[in-house]
């Protein structure tokens, strides 16, 4: 048997039959870390369940996301499909957020929370649990781990947890992993190579997408800080390049990061032959203006007719630039607030730098420099955090913004052209 298959069999199939971890009196969690794609969820949830299901009848359990919708999607779909091919009854209340499963006569009850953010340890106050199972516990607040971990009260109950690694730092790290035997704990570690589904092709590609610390963590699913240069994979001998003719050019978008006080740079990008090329830029400082003064926004709007031309293009632009955007309408702009995740959005943008899904056309000064002095924050990662500083970072937020307006993988525009998205 392919060994990545048997292991996450065995688990498993474990679970099933009363493995002797879950049994003994002296462990009480169980905690899988490691790197994307290595089959934590699949394999945890539906252990979990049989765990469950093969210890307890007419109890309560809890299954925590960071938010329903993505607890939803990434677990409760695939989960239930599984479970309702071995003959268990799922019945999906969704008022409540709660499932029913029944097997061979035992039925249980499985409440569904989002664990976003502080408030929602509220969510949990006042349920009595068998057990609790979190999904990407390294994306929740202490806090809401803390109140449903309390309500972990039947005899018997365990708690189940699964995540990537994030910073040494990080609470969790902290006061789980590095406390195993405190916590009553055993740890199981998993790599995509763990997976049976994955072949050796689709390793490749994710190997591909990731550099410095996101590589680190995400492929070899260590916990380390997020320190240095943030895009330490620029490498100007295989990223910069002379750009296609503009008659080779069939879309352009621009980019834009918008100081009233700070720095405003916009970035003018070019589809060619499947890939987007950085094409111009423009920076102003009015800090560093020889007469010292600001720009209003129709000065700002005067400078990006004359940065675009003839040329039509959608703008995404700094969501926070709300009378900016309404500028840039009045004079016919299609205007598209950016999404500003900042982490998965430097996750995108270093994957898409690697594979040459973006190039960046010589003359762009700024830009360059800001590659070069763009860093994580390092008190920040001490405390568990990974924060960028936020400094020399406008040429950085336009190349970001654009790459998760027209290239994220909730668009539908990679090959071809730009996402139709919602205007101001």
């Amino acid at each position: 048997m392919d060994p990545r298959l048997f292991k996450a069999q065995n688990f498993m199939n474990a679970t099933r039959t009363h493995p002797q971890w879950l049994n003994r009196a002296d462990k009480e969690a169980i905690i899988c870390d490691g790197s994307v794609r290595a089959g934590k969820t699949f394999v945890m949830s539906v252990s979990y369940i049989r765990w469950s299901m093969a210890n307890f009848d007419g109890q309560q359990f809890g299954i925590a996301g960071k938010t329903i919708g993505s607890l939803r999607r990434n677990l409760i779909r695939p989960l239930v499909n599984v479970l309702e091919s071995q003959h268990y009854q799922v019945k999906d209340s969704r008022s409540e957020n709660m499932l029913t499963i029944t097997h061979h006569g035992i039925s249980n009850r499985y409440y569904l929370f989002g664990g976003k953010d502080e408030s929602s340890q509220d969510l949990v106050q006042g349920l009595t649990a068998a057990g609790f199972f979190f999904d990407e516990v390294a994306l929740m607040p202490q806090s809401f781990v803390n109140q449903a971990t309390a309500r972990v009260s039947v005899d018997g109950g365990k708690y189940w947890f699964n995540c990537n690694p994030s910073s040494p730092y990080h609470w969790f790290k902290l006061e789980w992993l590095d406390k195993l035997n405190e916590h009553k704990a055993i740890h199981i570690h998993f790599t995509m190579r763990d997976n049976p589904s994955l072949s050796e092709a689709t390793i490749d590609r994710y190997e591909r997408m990731y550099t410095g610390v996101f590589y680190q963590r995400y492929i070899l699913g260590q916990w380390v800080l997020s320190d240095g240069v943030v895009y330490d994979n620029f490498d100007r001998q295989t990223m910069v390049t002379r750009p296609p003719r503009p008659a080779h050019i069939t879309n352009y978008v621009v980019s834009c990061d918008y100081g009233a006080l700070n720095p405003t740079a916009f970035l003018l990008w070019g589809f060619s032959n499947g890939v987007w090329y950085c094409l111009k830029e423009y920076y102003f400082n009015g800090r560093k203006n020889k007469n010292g003064h600001e720009k209003s926004d129709d000065q700002y709007a005067d400078d990006m007719d004359h940065f675009v031309g003839q040329i039509k293009a959608p703008i995404i632009l700094d969501p926070s630039a709300v009378h900016f955007a309404i500028k840039l309408q009045q004079r016919g702009y299609h205007v598209i607030p950016a999404n500003n995740d900042v982490l998965n959005g430097i996750r995108l943008t270093q994957s898409l730098m690697s594979n040459g899904k973006i190039m960046f056309a010589p003359g762009l000064p700024n830009l360059f420099k800001e590659l070069a002095s763009y860093v994580w924050d390092e008190k920040a990662a001490e405390h568990g955090e990974d924060r960028v500083v936020k400094q020399h970072d406008h040429s950085m937020d336009a190349m970001r913004y654009f790459c998760m307006g027209v290239l994220a993988p909730n668009t539908n525009s990679v090959s071809t052209g730009v996402k139709t998205l919602p205007s101001y």
